[in-house]
């Protein structure tokens, strides 16, 4: 713990974890002799400059280039996530629960690792999106979404409460799985395990973009991002030079936000007007355990 900072869905920030707790938002649990670190944070809150979604996240500490690189590790289940939401948004009903997040120019996300479940629904998906580091000013970005179990985060409702079929290979809440994001020379191999599911792995050159002409864009983005109109390019050396540092915890990505005014990331979700307690004894949260979890160097892949 004494590699991270961490801030909380009410604000708390702090930048000193040995031995630290706070009720409602991080904490352990000891279930069957386990010990199990709790990361739960509301639908609204208090949350970071850079992002209108609340979370009880860590932070990395010391920060590093893709040339250099890191491994971050994580064995998790999710606990909840909010029932409440837009069927048709995006990120509805869906938490991050690792990252990188660059600390320059654009600061955008090489990878972002999501839980999303549908209500009503036993299973949900795991899939992870790489952000375009936007060659020029950053309001074209997009995020290219890859299902590891499930669906991807483009799989929507038709209407704000209808849900598209419920996914065979997914993962239930509770259930335990697990990834790792190794970054090594400017690669970034990601990894992701689960019992009784097939092991999927994942390479992403950050040095070198696959995305620098408009033909490139993926028919996924021109769907998703229609009506929002976002179609930038990345700049061709990716995420090379800049600096990225780790985040890992309960980044929940529902919201109060005008679904009309953007059908990708403004869930809709109800929020009780910011009071907490309410969003809690309501479902309108996220909460998510891990038990295992470490940051370190990159390594060279084993092949």
């Amino acid at each position: 713990m004494d590699k991270w900072k961490i801030l909380l869905g009410d604000g708390t920030h702090t930048d000193s974890l040995l031995n630290y707790e706070k009720k409602d938002f991080f904490y352990v649990v000891n279930e069957n002799d386990t010990n199990w670190v709790v990361y739960k944070t509301p639908n609204s809150g208090i949350t970071s400059r850079t992002s209108s979604n609340t979370r009880t996240e860590l932070g990395e500490k010391k920060h590093w280039i893709p040339e250099v690189g890191g491994k971050l590790t994580g064995t998790l289940k999710v606990q909840h996530v909010s029932t409440s939401g837009d069927a048709r948004v995006a990120a509805s009903y869906s938490v991050v629960v690792g990252q990188i997040h660059s600390d320059e120019g654009n600061e955008n996300e090489p990878i972002k690792i999501f839980y999303k479940k549908f209500p009503g629904h036993t299973k949900g998906s795991v899939f992870w999106n790489y952000e375009i580091n936007t060659a020029g000013e950053n309001s074209g970005r997009w995020d290219f979404s890859t299902a590891v179990w499930g669906h991807d985060i483009s799989v929507v409702g038709d209407s704000p409460d209808t849900y598209p079929t419920e996914p065979e290979d997914g993962i239930a809440l509770g259930e335990e799985f697990s990834y790792v994001i190794n970054v090594y020379k400017g690669v970034m191999y990601v990894t992701f395990t689960s019992e009784g599911h097939e092991t999927k792995t994942y390479t992403k050159n950050l040095l070198k973009s696959d995305f620098t002409k408009k033909e490139d864009i993926p028919e996924q983005i021109w769907t998703l991002y229609s009506t929002l109109g976002r179609d930038g390019v990345e700049r061709d050396s990716a995420y090379a030079g800049e600096i990225q540092y780790f985040k890992q915890g309960a980044y929940n990505q529902t919201n109060g936000k005008d679904p009309e005014k953007n059908i990708v990331y403004y869930t809709g979700s109800e929020t009780y007007g910011g009071d907490i307690a309410k969003q809690y004894a309501n479902g309108c949260y996220a909460e998510v355990w891990f038990k295992e979890a470490t940051v370190g160097p990159g390594e060279a892949p084993k092949h």
